[in-house]
């Protein structure tokens, strides 16, 4: 090979060398480019999710006064209750039957056990706990909300003895409304009702599914096998409920006069949603998308959550699905989530007050008002609903919600949620918080029959009722209730005889808990439970 070749050989393999490092170089550079990007999400998510806000102190006082009406409301053997002036009670409920049904909650000022708003109940604090169980273990709530979830739960569980069986009420409303009593001085055996294949319902049926998945995601972590048992009973419940489709106040006409179903479409879809989480069956996720989304979830068509209708929690719900993705999640069904989340969209765009579609359903005062009859277990739910939804925006770096063409921030979600809190912890025309306990003008005169009788008052069902005339305040402070609220002119009567007002309901405990268990931390990033 002559010297001119071997040169050009020398040159060009230079050539290639330097191209081969150049390439190389570049290759680092634009590697180290990508992971300092995600190291930079990584960190900001990371930031969000390890350093949340701070401690809001009212909320997180207001929480641990909220969650002690589950004690009060409490039946059954009394284990570490909180509340001096509770003892034992309803130590026979079910035993005409061999069941247990001692435990579970008195529904409201009441001692009767409704399955239906007990569900709900127990499906909420599920939620609560499974979105904001950190902020409830930073400011030590998380083991009180867990032990009165599993007193709800202790009782579903007996409370559904076989396959296509469930008791959903104990003690015959009638007779328990002629009597102004202490539950501990129950006296006698409890009527217990039931649905069955012959006489069905559905929703709660569903419901009670809804609430035992839910719940079996909440102790899946720290006992697998009760949280087996209750996706076990959920699983049967909602194949009861969907099989022997029919309302519980057609099968059972009597309720309507207390917990009227407006129908169970809602709740089989709701329940099929929970059942999703807890299981990752994907034929749950079938059954609210491609089977009965269209014809049950009344797509693009707000309306007020609450023990009654589960549209608008299931469709946040499953936004949830859509926001942070499902696994093995077909492209109809992805559609059909996407409906879901649209109608999220409108439910949120209905609750901003500046919205050009905002809800005119509120006080002059901003607090969402929809019935005089415990008009507040609106206003919480909404509000929770809508801290809960601007977390997710927040959580996957969604800015913007638009409503008509103007533009709301997650901020302006959260802000709205803070309102209605705030109105029901005081600020508001009567300057009164209707959160018992809280503050130092609230309710003295709950719609309570324990709270009103002295402990030591020795009286039967009739004599009683002298407590309820009394124009005293309670000798017992029913700490933790949220009585049903104010009237649309923003005033409240304080007194016993005031049942629309006056009377405090456990559903109405698990969502004021839900709302200030979100509103703990001055932000919050949530994670998914599933």
């Amino acid at each position: 090979m002559e010297a001119k070749e071997v040169e050009d050989t020398k040159s060009n393999f230079r050539w290639c060398w330097f191209w081969l490092v150049s390439v190389i170089a570049i290759l680092v550079i634009v590697a180290g480019v990508l992971a300092i990007l995600e190291d930079l999400k990584d960190s900001k998510k990371d930031s969000a999710s390890h350093h949340p806000g701070p401690i809001v102190k009212k909320y997180a006082d207001a929480l641990e006064i909220a969650l002690q009406f589950f004690d009060v409301q409490k039946s059954g053997k009394l284990v570490n209750n909180r509340i001096v002036w509770r003892g034992d009670s309803g130590l026979l409920d079910g035993i005409e039957m061999n069941l247990d049904l001692s435990k579970g909650m008195y529904d409201a000022g009441d001692l009767m056990k409704f399955g239906f708003p007990m569900a709900f109940t127990a499906t909420m604090l599920s939620w609560a706990i499974l979105e904001y169980g950190e902020n409830m273990k930073t400011v030590k709530q998380l083991g009180h909300a867990r032990d009165s979830l599993k007193w709800i739960t202790d009782f579903l569980i007996n409370a559904h003895p076989s396959e296509n069986v469930l008791y959903i009420q104990v003690g015959d409303p009638e007779l328990d409304h002629q009597c102004w009593e202490r539950p501990e001085t129950i006296r006698g055996i409890r009527p217990l009702t039931q649905v069955n294949t012959s006489f069905p319902g559905t929703e709660v049926a569903a419901e009670t599914a809804a609430a035992m998945a839910s719940a079996s995601l909440v102790f899946k972590k720290i006992d697998s096998s009760y949280s087996n048992l209750l996706l076990e009973h959920a699983q049967q419940l909602f194949s009861f409920a969907d099989a022997y489709r029919g309302s519980y106040s057609v099968s059972i006409p009597q309720v309507q006069n207390y917990y009227n179903s407006t129908g169970y479409e809602d709740e089989l879809l709701w329940a099929a949603a929970w059942l999703y989480h807890a299981s990752k069956d994907l034929s749950y996720l079938k059954y609210v998308t491609e089977l009965n989304g269209q014809q049950f979830a009344n797509w693009g068509n707000p309306t007020w959550f609450s023990w009654d209708d589960k549209h608008a929690g299931t469709h946040v719900l499953l936004s949830r699905l859509n926001i942070f993705g499902a696994k093995g999640m077909s492209s109809e069904e992805n559609l059909d989530l996407q409906m879901y989340r649209k109608t999220s969209d409108a439910i949120m765009c209905e609750l901003l007050p500046d919205s050009p579609t905002a809800t005119s359903s509120r006080t002059k005062g901003g607090l969402i008002w929809v019935s005089q009859w415990n008009c507040l277990q609106h206003a919480m739910a909404s509000a929770f609903l809508a801290v809960l939804f601007s977390d997710y925006m927040v959580t996957t770096q969604i800015s913007t919600l638009y409503c008509h063409g103007k533009s709301y921030s997650p901020a302006d979600l959260r802000d709205f949620s803070i309102s209605q809190a705030d109105y029901i912890l005081g600020n508001n025309p009567m300057k009164m918080s209707y959160l018992v306990g809280y503050g130092s003008n609230y309710p003295q005169k709950v719609h309570h029959r324990g709270a009103s009788i002295p402990v030591d008052a020795n009286t039967t069902c009739k004599d009683g009722f002298t407590w309820l005339d009394s124009i005293n305040p309670n000798p017992n402070v029913a700490v933790g209730a949220v009585v049903g609220g104010p009237f649309l002119n923003e005033t409240y009567i304080d007194s016993r005889n005031n049942w629309m007002q006056a009377e405090p309901t456990t559903y109405n405990s698990a969502l004021v808990a839900s709302l200030l268990s979100s509103l703990v931390r001055s932000s919050s990033v949530v994670d998914s439970f599933t």
